[in-house]
């Protein structure tokens, strides 16, 4: 009797490299003709939506002298820029003199005070100062300033009071650094003083005019000959965030300060005349006419009244920025969840699970390779939408007259690698899901409220408290969306950071790393099941 001796493949199964397992998962999505469609139609949607946004968006202002019953609007004038390329707002009342060369200015300010108005609609029967409060809003400033010129957006250092965070030195927008803590008074004066040297101006504070103190140095570039020079005045109008279940709301109106100045010092060059008092302005911002705002000379004490502020631009006023046109990511992002889903869950509709498993018995590398495979593909799909649309939707938006956001190069460039990474990672997340729930709807839906919703309700609905906007996208995956931050919150301009605003309570990759650790939990989860579930 003889014995048969059974045959024995040589290649055992699972013992392929994991190179192999890549290309045959890559095989499996490149010929399922609705998973190459569904890619194609998720990176459409982001460069179609970008593109209509741009084309449909427009800017334009009610003209200040307009009646009510007959309203004229007029197109939004050209955004100022300051000296480092980023847009400004530069609007106060300036009461100057020109200062060729090296100098220095010295003064003493003993008053701040203001009045503020609760609503920005004004009655144009009244005087614009009629029904308004007293008070200071915290960033009223008041103090002096040398200017390169004053045009708008040109290059400055200041030494300031302010209502409610002592004496400041600011310089080119964005630049702030302390000095005395406390309010300005007759008992409690403040004594400023800057100094130019060439291209560098510093400053500097006193108690009691006798002993200073230097406050910051401004190193500015390119500085004219002839810079004006002097007081001003200036503050940011009222506005009040009130919050609650049913979301939140902004009310607020303009704003006048009103400083007093004496103990004027000069040194240097400067002329013997009288002062020159002007309204830095454009006819589109919030602060009060150039009627309400000027000054008042009696002998060496000088009163001024200014509106407006000198700050980056922050808030809703930062200007339409490249989060505007990438509202198609959303769409994008579903139309890629739902073929992550499907990546996985059709292998199981179909039996066909049991198959690669047979051929590939280690789990765990199959969906390893399965989510390199999948992110690979969103990645370099969404890339090349996301790099098509900003510029695209930029260019249309610029073309209907809307201030556009200048970004740096880097800022520009984490934007689209971390968008497409957002979408890649974000498919991988539905992989990950759909191997343990394995169910389609169930999966989609999952991920679909994990990531979309908390950002929708956070982001676009306002029907929540700021508080809960802020923790829906610190600790779930919509964190991701920090990644495409552009405008930068400056603690020395009072705005409304929100995520409705465009504002993110984590850092651009810190909150990047939320979904990424969202994904890697569920990953490893779904290897966990898949080890231990039949197929």
């Amino acid at each position: 009797m003889s014995v048969i001796t059974p045959y024995r493949p040589q290649v055992r199964a699972g013992r392929h490299g994991f190179a192999q397992l890549l290309l045959a998962e890559w095989t499996k999505f490149r010929t399922v003709r609705g998973w190459v469609i569904g890619t194609i139609v998720g990176a459409l949607l982001v460069v179609g939506l970008g593109a209509l946004t741009g084309a449909n968006s427009n800017c334009s202002f009610l003209r200040p002298s307009s009646q009510p019953q007959n309203p004229v609007y007029e197109p939004c004038p050209a955004s100022p820029t300051g000296p480092e390329g980023q847009w400004v707002t530069d609007s106060f009342y300036f009461v100057h003199q020109p200062l060729s060369g090296n100098g220095s200015i010295s003064v003493r300010v003993s008053s701040l005070t203001g009045k503020y108005s609760g609503h920005a609609e004004k009655d144009p029967s009244k005087s614009p100062l009629a029904d308004m409060k007293s008070g200071v809003q915290p960033w009223a400033k008041a103090g002096i300033i040398i200017k390169a010129s004053t045009r708008e957006g040109s290059a400055y250092a200041a030494m300031m009071v302010t209502g409610g965070h002592g004496v400041r030195m600011q310089w080119n927008f964005t630049h702030d650094a302390a000095g005395l803590a406390g309010k300005v008074s007759a008992a409690s004066p403040r004594w400023l003083r800057l100094t130019r040297s060439g291209d560098v101006i510093r400053g500097y504070d006193s108690a009691d005019g006798r002993h200073w103190t230097l406050v910051g140095t401004a190193p500015l570039t390119d500085l004219p000959a002839t810079m004006q020079a002097g007081p001003f005045a200036a503050t940011p109008g009222y506005s009040v965030t009130s919050t609650s279940l049913g979301g939140s709301s902004t009310t607020g109106g303009p704003a006048l300060a009103t400083a007093v100045f004496d103990n004027v010092t000069t040194d240097g060059s400067w002329p013997h005349g009288r002062w020159n008092g002007k309204a830095i302005k454009r006819q589109a911002d919030e602060s009060l006419p150039a009627s309400v705002q000027g000054y008042r000379q009696m002998g060496s004490r000088l009163t001024v009244s200014g509106s407006g502020d000198i700050a980056p631009g922050a808030g809703s006023d930062a200007g339409s920025n490249v989060q505007n046109v990438l509202g198609g990511v959303f769409a994008g992002l579903i139309a890629m969840i739902v073929i992550g889903v499907m990546f996985i869950t059709a292998e199981y509709r179909r039996g066909m699970i049991r198959s690669t498993f047979a051929a590939s018995p280690r789990r765990g590398r199959v969906l390893a390779a399965k989510a390199v495979v999948l992110g690979s593909v969103t990645f370099v799909a969404a890339m090349i939408a996301v790099a098509i649309t900003i510029p695209l939707g930029q260019h249309l938006l610029r073309g209907n007259g809307v201030p556009v956001f200048s970004l740096p190069v880097l800022d520009l460039l984490r934007v689209e690698v971390g968008t497409a990474a957002l979408l890649a990672v974000g498919a991988v997340l539905a992989l990950a899901v759909g191997t343990l729930l394995r169910r389609s709807a169930a999966a989609v839906t999952a991920v679909i409220a994990g990531i979309v919703l908390p950002y929708l309700l956070a982001g676009l609905s306002g029907v929540m408290p700021v508080g809960v906007e802020e923790w829906l996208v610190r600790v779930t995956p919509a964190a991701a969306f920090a990644i495409q931050q552009v405008a930068p919150a400056y603690p020395q301009v009072d705005a409304t950071y929100t995520p409705a605003n465009g504002y993110f309570p984590l850092p651009p990759w810190a909150g990047f790393a939320v979904l990424c650790a969202w994904t890697a939990l569920a990953l490893a989860l779904a290897v966990y099941v898949l080890r231990r579930r039949d197929a």
